[in-house]
């Protein structure tokens, strides 16, 4: 290994795990502020009321079966998948713990928009620190390796689908969901664009993080 990437090594670590905290927070906060999860959380929520496990624990549990669906996608995974399965569940669950839920929509309305915004750069944080996707970022860019459809489209896909499932097990859907999904793309391609380290010269690794429906993200590992 060269100097540079030996250099770079302890940002990538500070960059995984902050982000991986600030994601977890982000998402305890968006439920706090009980105005809509994101398609995911809604998911995970809704799985959560039908059984007796905490909102954190599911979310660990659907990251694990999301791994699973890795093998035929033939995705490779790293250390910032496994932290992302293993930091943002807890780190949610210990939010909701310290955070009490707010009654007055002047607090909750700013809560909902903090926590986007905070969530779009915790995406930017952990993802551009190359040390692999997290599960359900792994069936988006599997899922476009295989079958050559946009980033776009596969994860408005995705999206739509666990919405629709959250949605029927009983998950918060409102004014945030619709928000969430609207927002958080621009944002996460600007914060990953904030947050970019360089790639070593050589490997072809990097995140593509320009507009249009060409993008693509070429490798997260």
């Amino acid at each position: 290994m060269s100097d540079l990437p030996r250099r770079r090594l302890p940002r990538r670590l500070a960059q995984l795990y902050v982000g991986l905290v600030l994601y977890g927070v982000s998402m305890g906060l968006q439920l706090r502020a009980t105005l809509g999860l994101d398609p995911w959380d809604a998911f995970h929520q809704g799985v959560s009321e039908h059984t007796p496990l905490s909102i954190g624990t599911v979310t660990v549990v659907v990251g694990v079966a999301a791994l699973l669906l890795w093998l035929p996608l033939r995705q490779r995974p790293g250390l910032g998948t496994v932290s992302n399965v293993l930091v943002i569940g807890p780190v949610m669950d210990g939010t909701l713990w310290l955070i009490p839920e707010p009654e007055a929509l002047a607090v909750r309305i700013p809560l909902l928009l903090f926590a986007i915004v905070l969530c779009g750069a915790a995406t930017g944080l952990y993802i551009s620190a190359r040390f692999g996707p997290g599960p359900r970022d792994g069936l988006m860019t599997g899922l476009n390796r295989r079958t050559g459809w946009s980033i776009r489209l596969v994860r408005t896909g995705i999206e739509l689908a666990v919405l629709a499932t959250g949605f029927a097990l009983g998950g918060s859907v409102g004014v945030g969901t619709v928000l969430f999904a609207l927002v958080i793309g621009p944002l996460s391609q600007f914060f990953l664009r904030v947050f970019a380290i360089p790639a070593p010269a050589g490997t072809g690794s990097g995140i593509v993080a320009r507009g249009g429906a060409e993008s693509r993200v070429r490798d997260l590992i």
